[in-house]
């Protein structure tokens, strides 16, 4: 514990020490949402490509949520805190978004969030591919890239329902630990909704 201390303090200096550098600039949070309809609030709406518009934009308030964009980022830099600041200590994706060689996620990412510290962790934490970026980009942008196989890692729309649901990873959004707000809803809620956005034809925003 005591050893573990020390590196996070190590960091932080350095984090401190790395602020005079040149930094990304910072990508403009959209505003988070706190909730999410349940599924039964989008049964009104008679015309198919309405609701699966409908769904998409409420899956949107968790997609567009810093806990999903703050790992998808436009470049080589990922974003943390509620106000997507570019990540301290200075990191970069590196091979398999897993960091660049003696600066690997892992070394201060562990398999849960470290309290003491702040530091979240997950088994799988890792960036998204360069392909899957979603900040800077609108939510139809997103909506097609999710759909496009060559960009969301070969995913059938079965899978990507699985995932979304289902992978730990997705799921750290709600319990993020720290002062970090979760994701709106849960994530069978999410789920739900997503699969309903599916089955409706998978219509993405104009």
């Amino acid at each position: 514990m005591i050893a573990r201390l020390a590196v996070v303090a190590a960091l932080a200096a350095l984090a401190v020490a790395g602020a005079g550098i040149a930094a990304d600039k910072e990508i403009a949070a959209p505003p988070m949402a706190t909730s999410l309809r349940p599924l039964s609030d989008f049964a009104g709406i008679k015309d198919r490509k309405a609701r699966s518009l409908a769904l998409f934009a409420e899956v949107g308030k968790v997609i567009q949520h810093p806990r999903c964009l703050n790992c998808h980022p436009a470049g080589e830099r990922p974003s943390q805190t509620d106000a997507m600041r570019p990540h301290m200590p200075l990191v970069v994706r590196g091979d398999g978004g897993m960091g660049a060689t003696g600066m690997r996620c892992m070394t201060c990412h562990h398999e849960k969030n470290f309290e003491p510290a702040g530091v979240p962790g997950n088994p799988k934490w890792q960036l998204a591919p360069e392909e899957m970026a979603w900040q800077g980009k609108s939510l139809g942008a997103i909506c097609t890239q999710i759909k496009d196989k060559q960009r969301n890692g070969g995913k059938s729309m079965a899978e990507l329902v699985h995932h979304m649901a289902e992978d730990e990873l997705v799921g750290w959004s709600w319990h993020p630990g720290g002062k970090r707000t979760p994701a709106p809803g849960t994530q069978a809620a999410f789920g739900t909704l997503f699969k309903a956005w599916a089955d409706s034809g998978a219509y993405c925003p104009g």
